[in-house]
């Protein structure tokens, strides 16, 4: 099994684009377990992705709650370097 962190990164290199409701329902099977396992741990860990040029905000919206979504993607150059480093 991989860090959390890296599952959340390869997730992306899977998908066209996601938000951290997307990446709790992807993973919730293999890491709902972990104590890092929650909406604001994944948030600050796809936003340090963002910030270190793997991934690239796409859109955003409000959900059925009022809550602000952010979606993301991985971009080529983003895919290929996690792709490199984390391999399955």
């Amino acid at each position: 099994m991989k860090p959390l962190n890296y599952a959340v990164l390869k997730y992306f290199t899977t998908v066209d684009e996601a938000c951290a409701d997307d990446v709790m329902a992807a993973l919730k099977g293999e890491y709902s377990h972990f104590k890092a396992f929650n909406k604001t741990d994944l948030i600050s860990a796809i936003m340090t992705a963002e910030a270190n040029g793997l991934l690239e905000e796409t859109r955003y919206d409000m959900d059925a709650n009022n809550e602000l979504r952010v979606y993301y993607r991985a971009h080529q150059e983003g895919a290929d370097t996690i792709n490199h480093y984390i391999t399955d």
